[in-house]
């Protein structure tokens, strides 16, 4: 009969108190960061590539263009491009740029307001069928917007606006995502202590709207204009369907026109090619001047 007697442990060492065992102090997280930065920079990177490739292609000329050489600092025609991009067709790429301003950032203000307004009255106030209302505006999420053009087109050509200004410009002041946004925004930005306190002072709900609510919701205002300006400046089908006066174009659909012109008349591609790279020069704009209203809380402090 054997006895059997307990063994003594072996003693490990002890980690001092306050660090983990196995790996040291902070090595996980530097490793983690390392790789988080790394996959930005891929995808910054890949984001970036197109532009880059525009930035170099603009500098070509036809031939060059369609050679091997586009990295090549030879036959640099950057300055005879853009010469012959606001003289071709009498300069029609100027009217182009021009109305896509006016569609895109009138459009996108006065959007902005609509969607701010109604999605600061969806939060706010409490009226018949609001729930029903707002799903209507939910399903209209859900609803491409070339699924709408057809529609669009035989409304406006019912009351005459086709071929018009008004005719691509009226559809794109109604955003149901934007009024959707600025609903959640609304219930984040505007405390509604703040709202009785200015109904006590004796604001009318116009005012409060304007001087008190509005200011709150500037960064959620920002938020919907930068949504909708990048809407509205890549728009193509509707002005499509609804316009076929050149001198109405925006620059998508007017490059679009160069570029089928293309196949028959090369000269046609470097200026595709430039007037795309100057195309997307208001929407880096746009985000680099505008982000900083982003990240500022408006808010802060104002209920104690």
């Amino acid at each position: 009969m054997t006895t059997m007697t307990p063994t003594t442990p072996r003693a490990t060492p002890q980690e001092p108190a306050g660090k983990p065992l196995g790996r040291p102090f902070g090595s996980s997280r530097l490793t983690s960061r390392g790789v988080a930065n790394a996959v930005v920079l891929i995808a910054a990177l890949y984001t970036m590539l197109p532009t880059v490739w525009l930035l170099l292609a603009s500098t070509k000329n036809a031939d060059a263009l369609f050679g091997s050489d586009i990295l090549s600092l030879s036959d640099f025609s950057f300055v005879s491009n853009l010469s012959d991009l606001f003289a071709m067709d009498g300069g029609l790429y100027r009217e182009w740029y021009l109305n896509s301003l006016l569609y895109a950032v009138v459009g996108a203000l006065v959007g902005s307001l609509i969607s701010v307004s109604a999605g600061y009255a969806f939060d706010k106030y409490e009226f018949r069928h609001k729930e029903k209302l707002f799903g209507l505006v939910l399903t209209g999420v859900m609803v491409p917007q070339t699924v709408l053009a057809l529609p669009l087109y035989l409304v406006a050509s019912g009351i005459g606006l086709v071929n018009t200004f008004w005719a691509v410009f009226i559809p794109v002041l109604f955003n149901p995502f934007g009024v959707y946004l600025a609903r959640i925004l609304s219930n984040g930005y505007v405390p509604n202590e703040v709202l009785e306190a200015s109904r006590v002072d004796g604001a009318g709900e116009l005012q409060t709207y304007v001087r008190v609510s509005l200011r709150m919701l500037g960064p959620g205002f920002v938020t919907v204009f930068l949504f909708q300006l990048t809407a509205i400046w890549n728009n193509f089908f509707l002005p499509m369907v609804m316009l076929s006066d050149q001198h109405l174009y925006p620059l998508s659909l007017g490059l679009y026109t160069w570029n089928s012109s293309a196949t028959v008349s090369p000269e046609y591609y470097p200026l595709v090619v430039i007037g795309s790279l100057l195309a997307v020069v208001p929407l880096i704009v746009a985000f680099i001047t505008l982000q900083r209203y982003w990240k500022s809380g408006l808010t802060a402090g104002s209920v104690k």
